[in-house]
């Protein structure tokens, strides 16, 4: 669905006025509506020259991980996607959800909202999920490129919330600020977060994501396609992003991410 002109609410000027010096380096597209930012961002890769973000007032075509659709309505949530590059392999990308998930939370957190993080890609507000993570890649001239997208709820309607069928948290302090300034916030712990991802991976994001860690020494179940494959209590994540899984011998298994759910027991 090819983009429309965001209606007046959010300007780039207004965000950049909020914004740190790296993000105003970067590129800053609105639209009012658009299919997936993350799709849009992946096609346009081969022709990104410096880190972008296109946010999306709708998008008609949501993603979450493993290709589930995030639901949304316009005005109801913040629906972005940022492209980043990254002098680094694919593979050596695998724990960046989780310092993504440590950005979004200290941003929040910053803004009087407390979060926790759910490995490997969730938001958690009072054990609800309020904001979710995507990463895909794709590599172009040697240059691996990161999009990260980003579903954030402002305010939940009823309506939404029985087709979403899960529950799910919002943030109407969020709501009532205004919005530039929000997304300023956001990106800016997103930008330095990215960058220092690209320096020195995952390892200075761990301490921080274990404190923020929801699940932290509670037992859960490891679920794949409704699936209870392991069970045990959470420890945490280690330097590659698995979860730290203790069984009932007293043994820790890594948990990989991939297309697994975590559920209490």
């Amino acid at each position: 669905m090819p983009a429309m002109n965001l209606q007046p609410a959010l300007h780039t000027e207004k965000i950049l006025a909020h914004s740190s010096s790296l993000v105003q380096t970067m590129s800053l597209e609105l639209v009012a509506q658009t299919g997936s930012t993350n799709s849009d961002l992946l096609t346009r890769c081969p022709v990104l020259r410096i880190p972008t973000m296109l946010l999306a007032e709708s998008q008609t075509a949501g993603r979450g991980r493993a290709g589930r659709s995030w639901l949304s309505e316009a005005g109801s949530s913040l629906t972005f996607s940022v492209a980043w590059p990254f002098e680094l392999a694919p593979q050596a990308l695998l724990g960046l959800p989780l310092a993504v998930g440590v950005a979004l939370a200290h941003a929040l957190r910053s803004l009087n909202v407390v979060v926790q993080l759910k490995w490997p890609n969730d938001l958690l507000k009072n054990g609800k999920k309020l904001a979710g993570v995507l990463v895909e890649t794709a590599v172009h001239d040697h240059i691996t490129w990161a999009v990260v997208g980003i579903g954030l709820n402002l305010l939940m309607p009823s309506e939404l919330e029985s087709q979403i069928g899960q529950p799910v948290a919002d943030a109407t302090w969020l709501a009532q600020m205004d919005r530039n300034q929000l997304v300023a916030v956001l990106l800016n712990h997103l930008a330095d977060s990215l960058d220092r991802f690209n320096r020195a991976g995952l390892t200075p994001f761990v301490q921080s994501w274990n404190e923020l860690h929801a699940y932290a020494g509670q037992r859960i179940n490891v679920v794949d396609q409704g699936k209870i494959i392991q069970q045990g209590v959470a420890l945490g994540v280690n330097s590659q992003g698995c979860l730290l899984l203790q069984d009932e011998h007293g043994l820790v298994n890594p948990i990989m991410v991939g297309d697994i759910s975590l559920r209490l027991e």
